[in-house]
């Protein structure tokens, strides 16, 4: 189906793929949110719940692992939802995840120059506009442009390059994760720890309904599988380990800050994670290192989301499933240049709409991320049933109570958005947003039928699996 002109290079070796995807993981949110975790529900409520959030993924993550190596191509959930469900499921978990990669990709443009303002105060000048009830200034959003620009031109010149820059930042965050829990061990106290739990079972599951948007980027490698070399049981593996080792390092924040801060500092602090670092070393040079981290940490998961958010366009484009301009390889980087340049353009804009309007982008994004998820389990299930001789390099143990496992605990989550529930999303914002993307897709949908016909996406995704033989 691909000429050799025309295809992905395999560039990634192991390292690169675990840095991708852990990178990815660790992003920004345990710098700010570690405190609200502590405070929602105690100290070893808190790190109970990412347990039991690292179990649950893990589950939904050991479905995409047996996917991935069984069908290594670009996209990820676009290929397994297809051969488990078909072409329709296919292009609504595809368009889901996208919103999914694209709201983290615009939440990071927003978070750079929020944590900016941690390390030189007051830099925000030339007041623009007020958007529900946030002051949007030039210099803060010019931030977060440069910033954008930077990461979109490191994409574009290729997948290698990506990876190296998401090895060193995440090496940054992990030498100064280890830091901290070091200095907390030695330095912080056990008494900080009280209380253990906060408001039991209510405290535990607010903070449990946290952790799968902690945990999204492990599914980065399916989407960029194209460009991995590796054996296809390897793959799966590494995917398992990136997620095993970002429940780790979330757990061990937590046990940092809680030693580090008593429950009256923690009530005062904005970012609980930079005054836990100062405390234990004593000096608020060391919460500067550990917003340094923090910038790292915005900078990995941005940078993989790219890579991420591209692919899954990509691969619905060469389907024929969208436009078919951003199916376009670049000739000399083997990257898919247009769809990093349609993610770099919304994440450039994405700063002008201030902090408000990303927070509902977040949320709405993380339905859908679930919903992708849903979808994913479903198709592993349905295929261990129809095609049980599929080969499966990575084959899960006890695969259809994994199956059934991952199955329910995807579609508890994506309950918990509807109204009514503890996530509901909030009325009319962030529904409208599913409402406009889920519209958007269904222009794009018809467009495409009409376009390359009602059969096309269904043939060229038979010939790429070999269906027809």
């Amino acid at each position: 189906m691909h000429n050799e002109e025309n295809q992905l290079v395999r560039v990634l070796g192991r390292r690169d793929v675990l840095f991708l995807a852990f990178g990815a993981m660790i992003g920004w949110g345990w710098v700010v949110l570690a405190g609200t975790w502590v405070k929602t529900a105690g100290s070893v409520g808190a790190m109970l719940a990412f347990v039991i959030g690292g179990i649950m993924v893990a589950l939904v993550g050991l479905t995409y692992s047996e996917l991935v190596a069984a069908m290594p191509y670009v996209g990820g959930e676009h290929v397994f939802t297809f051969r488990g469900l078909g072409t329709n499921w296919s292009f609504i978990a595809t368009w889901a995840i996208i919103l999914g990669y694209v709201s983290v990709v615009a939440f990071e443009a927003v978070a750079l120059p929020t944590v900016l303002d941690y390390l030189v105060p007051g830099y925000q000048k030339v007041f623009l506009w007020n958007i529900a009830g946030w002051d949007v200034y030039l210099t803060w959003a010019l931030v977060g442009v440069i910033g954008s620009i930077v990461i979109t031109y490191i994409n574009y010149i290729g997948i290698k390059m990506a990876a190296f820059v998401q090895m060193v930042f995440t090496l940054l965050i992990a030498a100064v994760g280890v830091l901290f829990i070091t200095g907390s061990l030695f330095n912080g106290s056990g008494v900080n720890m009280q209380p253990l739990f906060v408001d039991g079972a209510k405290g535990l599951f607010a903070v449990v309904i946290m952790t799968p948007f902690m945990f999204v980027g492990f599914d980065v490698i399916p989407q960029a599988a194209e460009e991995i070399d590796l054996p296809y049981g390897v793959i799966g593996k590494l995917l398992i380990i990136s997620v095993i080792m970002a429940a780790a390092w979330y757990i061990l924040i937590i046990l940092g800050v809680a030693r580090a801060l008593t429950p009256a500092q923690l009530s005062e602090t904005t970012l609980a994670t930079a005054d836990s670092m100062a405390a234990v070393f004593g000096s608020q040079f060391w919460g500067n290192i550990m917003v340094l981290g923090g910038i790292g940490g915005i900078l990995t998961s941005w940078n993989a989301f790219y890579v991420g958010g591209s692919r899954a366009i990509y691969a619905m484009a060469e389907a024929k499933m969208l436009p078919a301009f951003l199916a376009k390889l670049h000739p000399k980087y083997k990257t898919p240049s247009n769809a990093i340049l349609l993610i770099g353009v919304l994440s450039t804009i994405a700063p002008f709409f201030g902090r408000k309007m990303l927070v509902w982008l977040v949320d709405a994004g993380g339905l859908s991320i679930v919903l992708a998820y849903l979808l994913v389990s479903l198709s592993f299930l349905v295929l261990r049933y129809r095609e049980p001789d599929m080969e499966r390099p990575f084959k899960v143990s006890y695969g259809k109570a994994v199956g059934y496992a991952a199955v329910i605990l995807a579609l508890g989550f994506v309950l918990l958005y509807l109204p009514g529930m503890p996530a509901a999303l909030v009325w009319p914002y962030e529904w409208v947003i599913v409402g406009g993307w889920t519209i958007l897709g269904i222009i794009f949908w018809i467009k495409a039928r009409a376009t390359f016909g009602k059969t096309a996406s269904y043939e060229i995704m038979s010939a790429k699996l070999n269906l027809n033989q």
